[in-house]
């Protein structure tokens, strides 16, 4: 007759912390000693009752003249890969001394059961028994459960994560004196976090984050260029909106036109600016010119001459036509107008040609001369 085991799972050593009792714990009055031991220690512990259950499942098969034995199987408090070891070696001793061949388990909820695939890994299981107190069995289900979700980084960030911005947002308008505009703060950056989480730029922000961080920690150009370019796009944005508003702050449409001609040489700088800085990280780095970034330039200055003579112009006709009810077409004869376009196409133009030059000139030997390299090394590996 093959024996059989009632095993009893402890999974965070409650018998080992509390009652100072070794595991495992094999024979019948053992788990008798240890369960009037911690029942002395702490009576409401869930594990006292299924030590007692095991004990009766042991007892009732013993009358039906079954071969079996009961052992208690105690893990860690850290409950994880370290109880989960414990637990292991603890059967593997068990199963030594008794030869068991089959188990019956014994669970006081979901967190024990964890250890299922261990066990049946050595031994048949051929029945799991569950047994919880009876008012509280939703209640510590529900909230392992929630407590084991909460514990993976990615419920983490998602709930977390939100939770987190809401205070901080808080806490700096409080300290500021400025709780009522707090709300309005919380509302923007929920939005802001929402719509990254839409478009599923998380990577991207942890990019700009893991950049920013390395630039302050090794000093590199690009940290410092993006922060003049961020202080030169918010003192543009701040100038070009006290200038504007003053002025057309009755007629929206050209309220809008008038601020972006004035903000445009402000995006042009800061532009400029990274693109530097990003040029020179890299060669400081690897001693590699970034040749893309060639048409930055030209392309920049050419949005600066021509968006700022269209969006300036564009608000200039429609101020008057609010002011006079006249369309004024003059505008776009002048001699600044199109000196303005005409510049900015040229300089446009200059760029593509000349980067399409580099492209097809110093672009092409640098990937002739990589091949090259990298066949030398083919070869000399292969002779060797």
């Amino acid at each position: 007759m093959a024996k059989t085991l009632i095993l009893n799972i402890d999974r965070d050593d409650d018998f080992g912390r509390k009652a100072q009792v070794k595991s495992p714990i094999i024979g019948v009055q053992n788990n008798i000693d240890a369960a009037n031991k911690i029942g002395i220690i702490d009576p409401e512990d869930s594990d006292l009752n299924a030590i007692f259950f095991a004990i009766s499942i042991y007892e009732n098969l013993k009358k039906e003249g079954k071969d079996v034995e009961i052992a208690t199987l105690c893990g860690d408090i850290n409950v994880g890969i370290s109880s989960d070891q414990r637990l292991s070696e603890q059967l593997d001793i068990v199963i030594q001394q008794t030869n068991a061949e089959d188990a019956i388990v014994i669970s006081d909820g979901a967190e024990d059961e964890y250890i299922l695939p261990i066990i049946q890994s050595r031994l048949k299981i051929s029945s799991i028994q569950r047994v919880n107190v009876k008012q509280s069995k939703q209640l510590e289900d529900t909230y392992y459960r929630i407590i084991k979700l909460l514990d993976e980084d990615k419920v983490k960030k998602q709930f977390f994560l939100p939770i987190a911005l809401i205070l901080i947002v808080w806490a700096i308008f409080a300290i500021l004196g400025m709780a009522g505009s707090g709300f309005g703060a919380i509302l923007f950056t929920l939005g802001m976090y929402l719509l990254i989480r839409t478009f599923g730029s998380e990577k991207k922000i942890a990019m700009i984050w893991h950049e920013f961080r390395a630039g302050l920690l090794l000093g590199r150009p690009s940290f410092y260029t993006s922060i003049l370019a961020f202080v030169i796009i918010a003192v543009t944005v701040f100038y070009a909106y006290n200038n504007t508003f003053t002025f057309y702050q009755q007629y929206l449409d050209v309220l809008i036109f008038k601020f972006l001609a004035a903000i445009i040489w402000g995006v042009v700088a800061s532009g400029l600016l990274a693109a530097f800085g990003r040029v020179t990280d890299l060669y400081i780095r690897e001693k590699k010119i970034l040749w893309s970034y060639w048409i930055v330039p030209f392309s920049l200055f050419g949005f600066g001459f021509i968006g700022s003579i269209l969006f300036d112009t564009f608000g200039h006709v429609i101020w008057e036509f609010h002011k006079n009810k006249v369309f004024l077409i003059d505008v776009f004869y002048t001699l600044s107008f199109w000196g303005y376009i005409v510049a900015g196409i040229l300089i446009v133009f200059i760029g593509a040609v000349s980067y399409h030059y580099i492209k097809e000139e110093y672009i092409h030997e640098t990937y002739e001369a990589n091949i090259e390299e990298q066949t030398q090394k083919i070869l000399k590996h292969h002779a060797k």
